[in-house]
Order: structure tokens, then sequence, then C-alpha cells
């Protein structure tokens, strides 16, 4: 059988949008030779919905989308991720659903079993679980359907069983001849591997061919990679599609003796996988919200320098402008790297001097202040005055404001509320400091991009004469590990420290993330990049006092 797997980048609630790009995916692969043409998760209302679905026309809108759709469909069969009213007089309003749709109507559905309600997925608060995964008949074929988490019951996944029913087992007694994974599974760095091994695994459970297929493109925070798959059921991978794009294409399951047929991209190194998912996040982002430029603060430091990189990649050079914004304190060096990475780039460059905001602020203060030694509060005057005057110039040219702050500053609050947290889009906000210097060293592989200077030289914020971030945190590769076992894994003080870090950093680093959860809960949302990241998937309480 030749199945068509439309790997398409929706955009959550453009339905008219979404409805050209699957009747446009079906067409191309119909066209091509496809028997049988799967789509991804909830394809018609793009995914998350979330709160949409409490809309009252949004569900109702999307079935009539999707009856559309289904009206294009010929005897070719389209198996399409929607939203389904549950007419039922008890149980949550809505099912995550699949709709097997052929000559020009819906002739099947079938129904999510199991709703993952970890991390950023809080799909129970929305959706009525199915009990038993579903089967259909299509030209002599018994074919199962599940949907994204239906399958992420392995042991790969979690030590302990989450749900009470297992799909997966369900299709191994039901003997199908086909197994169909419709699919919205955001990535984080380490993902793709992981799901490949799942999808392999899955469909030697079930000894049955498994068409796994992916979204690709960003929504908000999320990034999905798309890398949709086909498993023999003997466990071999047939074709593995490509990571960060779009892509439609056929694979026949009955071809024998060919090399799979694996994108170069599907298996990528993990900075080459960083670098294309903060490119794919930031132009969804940005386009999806109806911008097409953006602007940002250079500080001639390595963290503006990688967003700065990541902007014009995504958004086109022409696009993108730097601002370098000297105070009186602010040394050469970073005047001089900001200028070259913007010539390096190509970008649009302004110097805006914050000298004169700033003393006009100090003086204003002045009274206020009287008798009261300078300090930190000094210090982020010159952070907000380059806050307000970036925000001036977005308001201005209508150009998207990117911070440029990493996970290892935002974790412990080393970043100035309403100043260098001021933007949009918080670009670089899930990459700790560690694997920003490594993907500064991807991007110069082949030229120098990023300024060498600004690569090798100590990080400051340049907020006093003299200034670096080791003043006031630990190596950055300490801080790191402790933080990725604090903040990702939930480990205790005292589990970190039994590891052999030093209590007495271990415990600072702990209490500065503690108390700087205020500051995340306002910041600029953030690209997905690692398994848990400061966002919708970490819920902590601004004020609580438990202490690990």
């Amino acid at each position: 059988m030749r199945i068509g797997l439309a790997q398409i980048n929706t955009t959550v609630g453009d339905l008219a949008g979404n409805r050209r790009r699957i009747v446009g995916a079906y067409a191309r692969l119909v066209g091509d030779g496809a028997e049988l043409v799967v789509f991804p998760e909830l394809v018609v209302t793009g995914y998350p919905p979330r709160d949409l679905l409490f809309k009252r026309r949004f569900v109702p809108d999307n079935e009539a989308s999707l009856a559309e759709i289904a009206a294009q469909v010929g005897e070719v069969p389209a198996v399409i991720g929607f939203a389904e009213r549950n007419t039922a007089a008890d149980g949550r309003s809505v099912f995550n659903s699949a709709a097997v749709c052929r000559a020009g109507r819906v002739v099947a559905v079938a129904r999510k079993s199991l709703l993952p309600t970890y991390d950023v997925f809080d799909e129970d608060r929305y959706f009525e679980p199915a009990d038993r995964v579903t089967v259909v008949e299509l030209g002599g074929r018994r074919i199962g359907i599940t949907i994204c988490e239906d399958i992420w019951t392995s042991p790969l996944v979690a030590t302990r069983r989450r749900y009470a029913i297992d799909p997966v087992a369900q299709l191994r007694d039901e003997r199908v001849d086909l197994h169909l994974n419709l699919s919205a599974s955001p990535w984080h760095n380490g993902k793709g591997h992981l799901r490949e091994q799942l999808v392999t695994q899955t469909a030697a459970a079930t000894r049955t061919p498994l068409v796994y297929c992916n979204a690709v493109g960003g929504n908000d925070e999320l990034i999905f990679d798309g890398r949709s798959m086909v498993a023999s059921a003997d466990g071999r991978l047939l074709a593995g599609l490509p990571a960060f794009r779009e892509d439609c294409r056929v694979v026949d399951l009955t071809a024998t003796g060919l090399a799979p047929a694996i994108d170069p991209t599907h298996r990528q190194p993990e900075m080459k996988d960083i670098h294309e998912a903060l490119v794919l996040g930031l132009r969804d982002y940005a386009h999806k919200s109806g911008f097409r430029r953006a602007l940002l603060g250079l500080s001639g430091g390595i963290d503006s320098a990688v967003t700065a990189v990541i902007a014009a990649d995504a958004l086109g050079a022409e696009n993108v402008t730097g601002v370098s914004l000297p105070s009186v304190i602010s040394s050469d060096h970073s005047r001089t790297d900001a200028r070259v990475l913007a010539e390096h780039l190509g970008i649009q460059f302004h110097t805006v001097s914050i000298a004169d905001v700033v003393a006009a602020a100090e003086g204003t203060l002045g009274p206020v202040f009287a008798g009261r030694p300078r300090d930190i509060a000094e210090e982020n005057i010159q952070a907000r005055a380059r806050g307000l005057l970036l925000m001036a110039m977005s308001n201005k040219f209508g150009a998207l404001l990117l911070t440029t702050g990493n996970k290892s500053e935002l974790a412990v609050g080393y970043c100035t509320l309403y100043g260098d947290m001021c933007g949009g889009l918080a670009v670089i906000s899930d990459l700790p400091k560690v694997k920003v210097y490594e993907l500064a060293e991807y991007i110069n592989r082949e030229r120098e991009i990023i300024p060498r200077s600004s690569i090798d030289k100590a990080p400051s914020a340049e907020l006093r004469p003299d200034q670096t971030d080791q003043d006031s945190l630990p190596p950055y590769p300490v801080l790191d590990a402790i933080l990725k076992a604090y903040v990702e894994e939930g480990h205790s003080s005292r589990d970190i420290i039994a590891q052999g870090f030093d209590e007495a950093v271990v415990r600072d680093v702990i209490r500065k993330v503690d108390l700087n959860e205020y500051k995340r809960k306002q910041a600029a949302p953030g690209l997905k990049l690692t398994p848990l990241a400061f966002g919708v998937g970490r819920r902590i309480p601004i004020v609580q006092r438990y202490v690990s």
C-alpha cells in the first residue's frame, strides 16, 4: 500500500488557512500515487487549540471546516485530525478525534484514548477519552488508528504506568494490517531519538507496520519538528521525513529490497537540531503573529549575538535591526563587537546612547535617594532605559522586540524586570549558558559570524565598572548542572549536594531560583528547547515556602 504522509505546518485557529493546506497536501499526495493519506493530530484546528475549545462556535466551526475538506476528498481515503463534539449527556464536551474521509464524506471517526496532563499538555481539561482503540476497514484491510499519546505507553517513556488502559496492547490483540498514529508531538532536545525508538518498538510489539505522521512548525512556545516516519512490522525504520520543515511524501509499504528512504535531516547533530528549532520557532512566532521584522539590543556579548544570528536566519537579514545602547560605563570592545556582528550578518545597525536618559532618571530620583549609597537600583536604571528605548523603537517600526537572556540567567533572576526582559519573544530563554557557547561555535563552524571576542571574553551585564557574571554566580558549567538537576529533574538540595556539589553554592542557587519565580511569570514567552522549560509546563507557585 502506498501511504501519503502530510507533514504540514498549520496555525492554531486558522481554520480557513489550515483547510487550504490540508486540501493542497491531499491533492499533491494523491497525484504522487498515494492510496491513503494521513495527516497530523488536530490538523484542522492547529495544535494546541487550548481554551479556544471553550469558545461556543470554535468546535462547530472546525467541524464545518472538516466537512468542506471531506467534500474534496475522492476515492483515496484521508485520515484527518479534528475536534469532535461529544453529543452524549455526560463527560467533557469534545473528543480529540481522527476523521476517515472518502468520496466526499466522513465515513468513520477514531477517538483518542490517552489524554496527557504533564509538562505542556493539559488535554484532560478539554477532551473526553475513548475507552478503546478504533479499527476501520479500508480496501479490505483492517487499519488501527491511534492519536499521539495513545502509543506513549512504553517503559522508554515512563518508569510507571500512567493510564489504566493500553491502546497498543489493544491493537496487538486486534491483529490489524496497518497502524496509523496521528501526532502533534512537540520537540525538545533529544526527543527525536526517543520518538524513533518508540515508533519502531511499537511496530514490533504489535507486529504491524506503523505510519506515524507528526506536526511541524511553531505555535506559541512549542516547536514541532515533524520527523514523521514509517516502521515495518519487525521494527525497522522504512522511511523518515525531514526535521523542522514541511514535507509531503508517499511511502510504499509493499516495496522490498529498497534502502530505507530516510531524509538526511531526520537524524542530525544536536546543535543543528537546536539551531533549526530556534529558527523555525522564531519565524513561525513572528509570521503567525503578523510580524515581518525583528529588533533586538546588541550588547557585544554572546547571548545577543546568538539571538541576532537566529533572527537573521529566521526572518532574513534585511528584516532585522540590531541596536547598541551604550552607557557611560560600556566598554569599547562591547560597542565594537556589536557593530562587527551586525556587519557580518548584514543587518541594520544603530547606536543609541542611554547616557542622557540614565542621567535624567538619576537626577529625578536624586532627592528621593538622598543619603543612600549607589546599589542595584541605579544599575537597573540602565537596563530599564534600554528597555524603554527598544520598546519605543519596536512600536515605531512595527518590529517584534526579541529578548536575549538565556535559561541560566532567567533561572536565578540575573535579569532586570522591565529592562532586558522587555520584549515579545525570549528566543533563547530555554537554552542554558553552556549550550549558548556550543551553539555559537556551531554558528561559526565555517566562518566567523559571531566575533571571537564575544565568545572568549568573560560574560558581563556591564551595569557597573569591571562587572562579570561570575561576581554573582558560580561558573556556568557548575550552575547549569545544578539547575538541570533542580529545575528539570526535580532533585532536592540534599540530592544535588550528594552528587558532589558545594553545599553553600547549591543552596544559594536554589534560593535564587525560588525567589525569582515572580520575574519569570512576567517574562516574555520563550521557545521550548529542554524537557522542562520555564513556561506553561512548569507551574510553581510564586508565594510558597517549601525548602527541599
